[in-house]
């Protein structure tokens, strides 16, 4: 931090801005749109306060420049155009704003970013906040704990002070802070939408089952829910598992005596073991560590009660409006990216399909749609729409069931080479960068297929215009979903296209568990 004094070199930034803390100046991230990066909303997560509660920030005198992001979360993970995580960044629970200058109570979007809980952050590319606030939004984007930091499960934890579900407390003090300071930045704490993409969507539509949000949320918008929440048991499980792999006993005092690198290093190697052991049954497929844990035992006890699909009408969900999304292909980038194990044969898919008690009536629906497919296609297919498409769906019907008005949407987007063989699907996080129209940035090119054209500069309105439409009103532009399978979808990208085959799906009761 530096003191920013008038005149001089600080002489064109805007005003300073008085946040609880003390005073924040931002700067122009474009004609009439100013932006402050890096704003603690919380105190360093480290020290006396690792594995605690987010404890408040500390104040500071002078005015804070608050011009560049702050740092990463600790993880492993190196993203094109992201920053990374360094041993000894210790103030990674900040926040940045965008906002059109001189604006007054408009509406705020809050973004939680995806990345399987164990990484990403807020500086990623494709969640620059100018374009929507071009579109009349304040927009928040921020980071939180991830990984064991954020949500491994410390056994006696919740007695000793250690909570379960770090990362969605951190997101909860955003929201507080959003809710203190956001009208003097010009917007309206009455009107927040909390969006997310993946691991960012489950955990903004998690948030709403806890006392600890009542009142902060007004809308949520979620990109390719994924599910579900993990039990105490599989929490528990991973635990030992990584602090054996750590060296420590799986005691608070054993972490504790773990750094965070030590910690991250040792789930990685987890997550390696099961990705080479088709053994382990369903983590074999997803090795993903961690999530969410449904930590209170009954409906209203605890931060997350419960996954969002137990829950019934009357629940908290049925005062929020809903939006929800999910790309046609999504598993296809995880198999592009080679984090997923590959299934090639028909023996490979009989043991997929056993492992998560899948029935063979739901294998033959996608073998009538794709036919002639190779397995490793209707492999992809029948794992992304389980893991994303299906429980997004699912979650929209719960949300229906509950009362609350719910908009469903689909993205369909491709790029094909001349002989129709696909360059780019619609895959995981492809949806991303068009709705916050990020999408002309170099490092998001693999992502979309390449430089975008015109057609796709048309799309990318059409989504900024949607969400701010939504986040404004609660309308993004079509009719509410109404639960049934001829229910209302708008389609991104193209004329139509498919959502799960509902109908086989049904089938498959409770086989969205974790393992």
């Amino acid at each position: 931090m530096r003191t920013v004094r008038p005149g001089g070199e600080d002489a064109d930034r805007p005003p300073a801005v008085r946040v609880e803390a003390g005073l924040v100046r931002g700067a122009h991230a474009a004609p009439g749109i100013v932006s402050h990066l890096g704003i603690p909303y919380a105190a360093p997560p480290f020290g006396p306060n690792r594995f605690r509660a987010p404890q408040s920030p500390a104040s500071w005198g002078g005015v804070r420049d608050c011009i560049s992001y702050g740092p990463v979360a600790p993880q492993s993970a190196e993203l094109p155009g992201a920053p990374s995580w360094k041993p000894g960044d210790e103030d990674v629970l900040t926040l940045n704003l965008w906002a059109p200058e001189g604006s007054s109570a408009l509406p705020v979007l809050v973004w939680l970013h995806g990345g399987a809980y164990s990484f990403g952050s807020s500086a990623q590319p494709d969640h620059d906040g100018t374009v929507l606030a071009r579109a009349g939004l304040v927009v928040v984007t921020l980071n939180y704990r991830l990984g064991f930091e954020g949500f491994g499960h410390l056994p006696g934890g919740d007695e000793a002070g250690y909570p379960e579900n770090r990362g969605l407390l951190d997101q909860v003090a955003a929201l507080r802070w959003v809710h203190a300071n956001i009208a003097a930045f010009g917007g309206d704490p009455d009107r927040v939408t909390v969006a997310g993409q993946s691991s960012g969507a489950t955990a903004a539509v998690s948030l709403l089952l806890g006392e600890e949000t009542r009142g902060l949320v007004r809308r949520v918008i979620a990109h390719s829910a994924v599910g579900p929440c993990f039990s105490r048991e599989l929490a528990e499980d991973i635990t030992r598992a990584v602090a054996a792999e750590a060296g420590v006993p799986a005691t608070v005092q054993g972490l504790l005596g773990a750094s965070p690198q030590e910690l991250t290093a040792a789930s990685d190697r987890v997550a390696g073991v099961w990705r080479r052991d088709a053994g382990v049954g369903r983590r074999y497929y997803d090795p993903v560590l961690y999530g969410p844990v449904a930590d209170g035992p009954v409906p209203g006890d605890g931060l997350l009660p419960a996954d969002p699909l137990a829950v019934h009408a009357g629940a908290p969900l049925a005062g929020v409006d809903l939006l929800v999304c999910h790309t046609t292909e999504e598993y296809w980038l995880l198999d592009a990216v080679g984090s997923s194990a590959k299934v090639t044969t028909e023996a490979e898919l009989a043991v997929f399909c056993a492992d998560f008690k899948l029935p063979q009536s739901l294998v033959a629906a996608y073998r009538d749609r794709m036919p002639g497919a190779p397995v490793l296609d209707v492999y992809l297919a029948l794992l992304g729409d389980r893991m994303f498409a299906e429980y997004s769906h699912r979650v929209a019907d719960a949300h229906v069931r509950a009362g609350g008005r719910t908009f469903l949407s689909r993205f369909a987007r491709r790029r094909t080479d001349a002989d129709g063989t696909p360059r780019v699907r619609a895959w995981h996080c492809a949806d991303v960068p068009f709705a916050f129209g990020s999408h002309h940035d170099p490092a998001l090119e693999f992502l979309i297929g390449g430089p975008p054209d015109e057609a796709d500069d048309a799309l990318s309105r059409q989504l900024v215009r949607a969400w701010a439409e939504f986040a404004t009103t609660g309308d993004p532009g079509w009719e509410p979903y109404d639960g049934s399978d001829a229910g209302a979808v708008r389609i991104w990208g193209a004329v139509a296209a498919e959502g799960p085959p509902r109908e086989a799906w049904r089938e498959v009761a409770s086989g969205l568990e974790r393992p």
